[in-house]
């Protein structure tokens, strides 16, 4: 009774399994449960001995030796087969025992009632003697951590997919928009005041369906512009920038330092799919998507702009990559499988700088963790292209441990 896994025991009541109900409802009561047990376990444990030790004095009279022979094997006798091998057994195979044998139990309990109500007079008494509180050792709720153990150890229960989505499902707890949202330098938005030429050449030519239109300065947000309409509209009438001013629809600003859940909801409450990230100052760090979101989830799925050629096939065959150095850590440990740490820095420039504490003015080679990486090209202001090279050993945990970064 005691071994039962209490959540599975709740799924098989659910499914109407027989004595699953029985068995829930006796551990409700686990003071009258126990009681019922150990007092047919004890009162069986005592009369056999007085039995045996009657039966040897009326076989061999009152022989001290024969007398503590019988005790001896009497008492070997109930440790191996009424203590050690029963609940070994019953602590191995919870289920297949205490589901039937609940059955039983519960009719024990209400004819032995008085009995229990007796003997947990003395029991009860002695607990509030000791300030003993046992209703607070019946909490069954499991922490966030406690679930990611069960979830890590589900093993050939659940398919890796989904076990990689429910990890990914308890970091989202942890971390903000910061850590999913499109850099400043990677937002692909439209100056208002650039040529008009160069504006309908970089409609017809973006990536994205909305951009980001901003006057002079990106921290001056105009609002969001929709490619699909904006190029209708130049299709049906002669396009001009007040036109174009029209078109634009007003921008979703949202805080640094907030939580992706929360973000996420507010996305689902005000139909918004593009949020703009602010710090303090009110200048622009990032863009954020829903669909940034669930990928920290599911993995890549959404179309985004391309790498470059070397980076978009991941390892070659000498187990390196090249990628640039404001590439995000959370995207490069999704994509190449790493560890790299991601409660610091944002991006792998930010983590190198912080390790070197400058930039380096030509090739440097650095170790972060198991990954070892090498400073291709740097200018004044970053690290622009870096070298990965691929860890050397990569055993089942450290693939846990990426698929949770």
């Amino acid at each position: 009774m005691m071994a039962l896994n209490r959540h599975r025991l709740k799924h098989l009541a659910t499914q109407g399994t027989l004595g699953a109900k029985t068995t829930q409802m006796l551990l409700t009561h686990t003071d009258q449960l126990l009681s019922v047990i150990l007092i047919g376990n004890n009162l069986l444990n005592t009369i056999i001995p007085v039995l045996t030790t009657s039966i040897a004095l009326h076989t061999f009279g009152h022989d001290n030796v024969v007398l503590s022979i019988a005790t001896g094997i009497v008492a070997f006798l109930i440790i191996v087969f009424a203590e050690i091998t029963p609940k070994i057994v019953g602590a191995t195979f919870p289920e297949k025992i205490a589901l039937p044998a609940s059955l039983l139990i519960a009719p024990m309990m209400r004819i032995a009632r008085p009995l229990v109500w007796f003997v947990n007079l003395f029991a009860t008494g002695i607990l509030r003697l000791l300030h003993i509180n046992t209703k607070g050792g019946r909490d069954q709720r499991l922490s966030t951590e406690e679930l990611r153990t069960i979830v890590l150890e589900s093993g050939s229960f659940m398919p890796t997919k989904h076990r990689s989505i429910l990890l990914n499902l308890f970091d989202l707890e942890n971390i903000s928009v910061d850590d999913v949202m499109i850099p400043r330098r990677r937002i692909e938005a439209l100056d208002f005041d650039a040529p008009f030429e160069q504006i309908l050449h970089q409609l017809e030519t973006c990536y994205h369906n909305k951009l980001i239109v901003y006057q002079g300065d990106i921290d001056r947000v105009l609002g969001v512009l929709h490619v699909r309409k904006t190029l209708a509209a130049l299709h049906n009438q002669e396009l001009e920038r007040e036109t174009l001013r029209e078109l634009l629809t007003e921008p979703y600003f949202v805080p640094t330092g907030t939580p992706v859940f929360q973000q996420l909801q507010y996305f689902q409450e005000s139909r918004q799919r593009t949020a703009l990230v602010v710090n303090e100052y009110g200048e622009l760090e990032g863009l954020v998507t829903p669909e940034d979101i669930i990928e920290e989830l599911i993995g890549e799925f959404t179309t985004s702009i391309p790498r470059s050629a070397s980076s978009r096939g991941g390892w070659d065959d000498n187990g390196e990559c090249i990628v640039t150095g404001g590439m995000p850590l959370r995207e490069l440990n999704r994509w190449l499988q790493l560890t790299l740490p991601t409660d610091g820095p944002k991006t792998l420039n930010g983590l190198i700088l912080e390790m070197l504490e400058e930039i380096p003015e030509g090739d440097v080679c650095v170790r972060i963790g198991e990954v070892k990486l090498e400073v291709l090209r740097s200018d004044d202001q970053a690290i622009r292209t870096v070298k990965i090279f691929r860890p050397a050993t990569r055993t089942g945990t450290k693939l846990k441990k990426a698929a949770r970064d």
